[in-house]
């Protein structure tokens, strides 16, 4: 999304570029600006939540903000150089937007009781008493998400999140986003465990995706593919059968050898991604292309630069 001359886009805790720039941009100004405890402002929920950065033109970080699966805005922070130039809004926007298309009904967020102007100025209504966080006066704030526009506004798509808070939930979702799919489905796993894609009706899936048409194509991203293969694991077997449609690479950069997160998607805007590979805990939905463009794109890149799986090669895969 382009803004003046700096632009704000989706960003991945789980990704070490990312990462580094959101917590370079909230230690300059929670913790030296404001005295916010390091303790305090690391509390352990980002790999839950969806980031958003803001980047000038010459790709540096410059603002940031998140939305917990609370429904929560937080962690809004703007350089000191950059306020006042609506990067904080730009921010704001980004993450209402992303709330609508989750289909929910409102967002809060707790607001510093100088910055309350800013968040009315967007729609946010003050409620409750001042209460103190981290030392600094704060008030809770909320916006009403519910359309109030003409009956003719074009209601928003139901994009069907599905839950991920346990291993059977995470493994539900895997076979719905593997029933969904046609022709194309994109995998990335730092481990492949043998309680993933091993059931007889998640092969069956992939066989079926594998022979859906000349377009069918399966890719899969695997940091170890040498274990998977030690352990005779069903999906692997699967590979040899059907190497024209299902191809394996592994990584080998160090960064990307250091990404640790999951994630599954499908060709009609279905994804799984679980920030935490050895973690059940993440998000999906049927429906969602504008949370699995950033994911498909980075997928993408990474294939480009990774290898065919050498520990495969024997078998002509």
């Amino acid at each position: 999304m382009k803004l003046q001359n700096f632009h704000v886009d989706l960003a991945e805790w789980s990704r070490e570029r990312d990462r580094e720039a959101l917590s370079g941009i909230r230690q300059q100004v929670f913790v030296v600006e404001q005295g916010v405890p390091e303790s305090r402002e690391r509390d352990g929920l980002d790999t839950q939540c969806w980031h958003v950065l803001a980047r000038d033109e010459a790709g540096q970080a410059i603002g940031c903000a998140r939305l917990s699966p609370e429904h929560k805005i937080g962690r809004m922070a703007v350089l000191s150089e950059w306020r006042g130039q609506g990067v904080g809004a730009a921010l704001l926007r980004e993450l209402i937007q992303r709330a609508r298309t989750l289909g929910w009904s409102e967002v809060t967020l707790a607001a510093q009781v100088s910055a309350i102007g800013f968040y009315e100025r967007e729609g946010f209504v003050a409620y409750g008493d001042v209460f103190e966080d981290a030392g600094l006066p704060h008030r809770g704030m909320s916006l009403t998400l519910t359309s109030t526009d003409s009956d003719e506004a074009e209601p928003l798509r139901d994009i069907e999140a599905l839950p991920i808070t346990s291993r059977s939930e995470a493994a539900a979702a895997r076979a719905r986003i593997l029933g969904d799919a046609r022709h194309r489905l994109c995998i990335h796993l730092p481990l492949l465990t043998d309680d993933q894609y091993a059931s007889m009706e998640e092969l069956a899936e992939f066989r079926r995706v594998s022979i859906s048409g000349r377009g069918a194509q399966i890719r899969i991203l695997l940091h170890d593919p040498a274990t998977a293969l030690r352990n005779s694991h069903r999906l692997i077997a699967l590979v040899q059968r059907l190497p024209s449609a299902m191809q394996v690479r592994m990584p080998v950069e160090e960064a990307d050898l250091g990404y640790i997160s999951a994630y599954l998607l499908n060709d009609v805007g279905g994804y799984l991604f679980q920030p935490e590979a050895d973690r059940p805990q993440g998000r999906a939905a049927r429906h969602d292309r504008a949370s699995a463009a950033p994911l498909q794109k980075y997928f993408d890149e990474l294939w480009e630069r990774s290898e065919r799986a050498s520990a495969l090669q024997t078998l002509n895969i």
